[in-house]
């Protein structure tokens, strides 16, 4: 076993349990650029490396009722068909003989640098607090919310299933542009609870289709789950403004070299 593997899980891990977000963001594009890990490969392992890190963090937040679950099945109604349609096309792609590995990489590309976009302008603070403007054009869906929150959903779980990245990341920002006022910690908290039941979803279907590798996936748990749980308590001593903008420069970095 490759000893740095267990080591980069306890990272990210802390990583995921400090901000809710940041698995699929590095983990994947680490596992491709440093591991040689082939793309398809990567995402498969990774979702299912989520699925299990999230949940660490999951009971963690609902010991603390940080965790809105009237959001979670919202969202969750509309990730969970979406990344099972999408894991029954990758399967179609596969038996046609279409090598997707590129197509794989590009959507990893575009959907890096987005995240890193939206880490940027989620930095700037909470909207609820310093953004008037953003508070009155989400006052116009307020009576639409609950259906905007599953098509918030729809779109999360085709781009996880795709590339891994998005249930943290870009689940969060929706959750946080359709309800402004709702607190940070609980934007994070609900942001982990259902990106367990889509991450696991889109992962076994990618564990059917070959796509997951056992050993590389116990060398990151290994160091993952402790490092979710000591980042999940750490989580309201370390400001956010200090983890953001290091996370949006590396995902931007490695998003530009995803396209070249």
């Amino acid at each position: 076993m490759d000893f740095a593997l267990p080591l980069v899980g306890f990272t990210v891990g802390i990583l995921i349990g400090l901000t809710g977000m940041g698995g699929g963001s590095l983990m994947t594009p680490i596992l491709v650029l440093v591991f040689g890990v082939s793309p398809s490969i990567a995402v498969g392992t990774d979702l299912l490396y989520a699925s299990v890190t999230k949940c660490a963090g999951v009971w963690v937040h609902s010991r603390h009722g940080s965790i809105r679950w009237n959001i979670v099945g919202l969202l969750a109604a509309g990730s969970v068909p979406s990344a099972i349609l999408t894991v029954f096309l990758l399967k179609k792609l596969m038996s046609l003989g279409i090598d997707y590995d590129r197509f794989i990489t590009l959507v990893l590309s575009v959907a890096l640098i987005l995240t890193s976009i939206v880490l940027v302008f989620k930095s700037a603070g909470h909207p609820s607090e310093k953004s008037n403007t953003l508070n009155s054009i989400t006052g116009v869906f307020r009576h639409h919310r609950g259906l905007f929150t599953v098509l918030a959903g729809v779109i999360v779980g085709i781009l996880v299933t795709l590339s891994s990245v998005g249930a943290g990341v870009l689940g969060a920002a929706m959750v946080l542009f359709l309800y402004p006022r709702l607190p940070i910690i609980a934007i994070a908290g609900t942001d982990l609870a259902y990106a367990v039941p889509l991450t696991a979803i889109a992962g076994l279907g990618h564990l059917q289709i070959g796509n997951v590798d056992y050993a590389l996936l116990g060398a990151l748990l290994i160091g993952a789950l402790p490092g979710t749980y000591l980042g999940s308590h750490l989580g309201n001593r370390l400001p956010d403004r200090v983890v953001r903008p290091i996370l949006a420069a590396c995902l931007f970095a490695v998003g530009i070299r995803f396209v070249f």
